[in-house]
């Protein structure tokens, strides 16, 4: 069945991709906005109140992720190893403050780039510019006017997996290496370890057993990207000119792709995964505001409030990329392929959330 399935999607796979995606990101937003799935929400809300229910739900999004994308892995449907995730070097310096600026930037801008797009999609015109902001300074981060201090700084501190015998940084590959376990074998033992353990964090508190818009945007968000990881998996075709490189939901570098699509649209053909899932985001928030009566035009309420979430938006932009990803990116697709990096990066994007809420509590306490 997935040998047919590979065979018709290959036959086009720029179409395949780019309907799909549209799709999948289209489910993404309307389960954003409907559920009020939001990163930053959720440590503000662990922090305020002790409400750890958004958290818990970040966290089973990622657990289905890894179930999903794991198991289309082992039917064939992927080979993740082929993705920018799993790569033979751990670039825990990037990983640790592209994590800690992105986590910080998302506070300042109100919430990280998913969030954004939903809010856009409400009708919110600043996240329009706030995503803006986020591609054009994720651009100049990956080869643009910051790239070369980016990459340098990426590249202090690499580790290199080779002399363990590692062959990329999946802890799956990484067990297999020093245990001499099969990679498949090592690569489950992990994924049952590490869900296992998400779910008995999380289904242990009745207050998130009870609450079905947190049970739903965990799940529903943690399919997308397995979805995701299977629609570019098939597309996947290594003897092609352009080899379309397996990926799933990610949202910075897409923010810039979206926008570079926009303006040589003509020069470029049919919208890759990262473009139409960030179009598809929009538009599914958009339903969901109109479903539930919600959409209305709003701004920033002033020229202060501006200029946070506009420097939020910069951060988030150059620590997206040097961290390979974001709260969606790393947090929950990195994750599901048990990448190391990833989980080094959803740490410290936590870590620098709690920093940029701590500080915006000392701003408004010292403006008191």
């Amino acid at each position: 069945m997935i040998e047919g399935l590979k065979e018709t999607i290959l036959d086009s796979p720029d179409t395949y991709v780019a309907i799909g995606g549209f799709i999948i990101g289209m489910v993404f937003g309307f389960v954003v906005y409907r559920t009020n799935f939001c990163t930053m929400g959720s440590l503000s809300d662990l922090l305020s109140f002790g409400d750890y229910r958004r958290f818990r739900a970040w966290l089973l999004a990622a657990a289905v992720a890894i179930v999903g994308a794991q198991f289309f892995q082992y039917v064939g449907a992927v080979d993740l190893s082929a993705s920018m995730y799993l790569r033979p070097t751990v670039s825990w310096v990037g990983n640790v403050l592209g994590g800690l600026i992105f986590g910080f930037g998302m506070v300042l801008a109100g919430g990280c780039v998913s969030r954004n797009l939903a809010r856009l999609g409400g009708g919110d015109l600043g996240s329009l510019v706030v995503l803006i902001v986020t591609g054009m300074f994720a651009y100049m981060a990956i080869g643009g006017l910051i790239g070369p201090l980016r990459a340098a700084v990426v590249a202090i501190g690499e580790i290199d997996l080779a002399p363990i015998g590692a062959a990329d940084q999946g802890l799956g590959t990484i067990l297999a290496a020093v245990s001499g376990m099969q990679p498949s074998s090592a690569s489950v033992l992990v994924s049952v370890i590490i869900v296992a353990a998400v779910l008995v964090y999380c289904l242990k508190d009745s207050q998130f057993r009870s609450s079905p818009p947190h049970l739903v945007s965990g799940i529903g968000i943690g399919l997308c990207v397995a979805f995701g990881w299977a629609l570019t998996g098939l597309g996947f075709d290594e003897l092609a000119d352009t080899p379309m490189q397996p990926i799933s939901l990610t949202y910075v570098r897409p923010a810039g792709d979206a926008i570079e699509y926009l303006t040589r649209f003509t020069a470029l053909g049919l919208p890759g995964f990262g473009v139409v899932t960030v179009f598809g985001a929009i538009a599914g928030s958009f339903l969901a505001a109109v479903s539930m009566k919600r959409f209305r035009f709003s701004t920033f309420a002033n020229a202060p409030d501006a200029l946070r979430n506009l420097g939020g938006a910069a951060l988030m932009g150059i620590g997206g990329v040097m961290a390979l990803g974001c709260t969606v990116g790393q947090a929950i697709t990195g994750s599901s392929t048990l990448a190391v990096g990833s989980f080094i990066t959803f740490v410290f994007i936590v870590a620098g959330g709690i920093g940029g809420l701590k500080y915006m509590e000392w701003r408004i306490m010292s403006q008191a």
